[in-house]
């Protein structure tokens, strides 16, 4: 039993990123790619959850900060960059833990979209939002997480980082059109999009700034309350 669980578990980042492919290289199937992906992030969560005991109200708290996440992005969709969803996700991620990080930043991006517009952007954005959130998992518990500058410092980092990853998407799209992907041409690429990255990277301080305290205070009151364990091992 455990060995099938283990070979999973080392698949799925593999499985992740072909989707992530997939759906830049054919962008008529990304609505497939999408659903695909959110089905092997639901898979990952079954298997990790099945060792133990699962409460509703675990799941119920997961899903709630998904969808907080999720509707986050919608009031500040008009601002560029923007928005309280990388926020929530680096909150749930420190503590709660990794793997509940990564799943409530895929489940967001996939949800936000289903109202700001689906696209072969989605898988991407689920791989990004949920890679933050595992990150902030793995540092939580480190002495620089602990720190609200540590904190600051982080989330300023993730709006590069985020940004960053969807360029990946836009060169290969760029490049799947019949564009000629060259040193100049991705150069010029990041720099279009470094005004939107520097946004995205000041939300993320200004939010964790002056929301962080009393969200680590909150949620660590439902964890103590409910008895919810971490989810970092991967």
């Amino acid at each position: 039993m455990r060995r099938w669980k283990k070979a999973i578990l080392i698949l799925m980042p593999t499985i992740m990123l072909a989707l992530l492919f997939y759906a830049a290289a054919k962008a008529e199937a990304f609505m497939w790619a999408s659903l695909a992906f959110a089905a092997a992030a639901f898979i990952y969560l079954l298997v990790r959850f099945e060792r133990r005991k699962i409460e509703a109200r675990e799941l119920v708290l997961l899903a709630v900060l998904a969808a907080i996440a999720a509707v986050g992005r919608i009031p500040f969709a008009s601002i560029p960059g923007v928005q309280p969803t990388t926020f929530v996700i680096i909150m749930s991620g420190l503590v709660f833990g990794a793997e509940s990080g990564f799943l409530i930043g895929a489940v967001a991006a996939l949800a936000s979209n289903m109202v700001l517009g689906q696209g072969p952007w989605t898988p991407w954005q689920m791989a990004a939002w949920g890679l933050a959130g595992l990150s902030a998992g793995l540092f939580g518990k480190t002495r620089v997480m602990r720190n609200r500058w540590g904190r600051l410092a982080f989330g300023f980092v993730w709006g590069f980082l985020f940004g960053w990853i969807m360029n990946v998407w836009g060169l290969l799209a760029f490049a799947q059109s019949g564009g000629e992907v060259s040193m100049a041409s991705i150069g010029t690429y990041f720099a279009a999009s470094a005004f939107f990255d520097f946004m995205h990277a000041c939300s993320n301080v200004f939010f964790l700034f002056v929301f962080s305290d009393i969200w680590l205070k909150s949620l660590g009151r439902f964890k103590q309350k409910y008895g919810l364990l971490e989810r970092n091992g991967l």
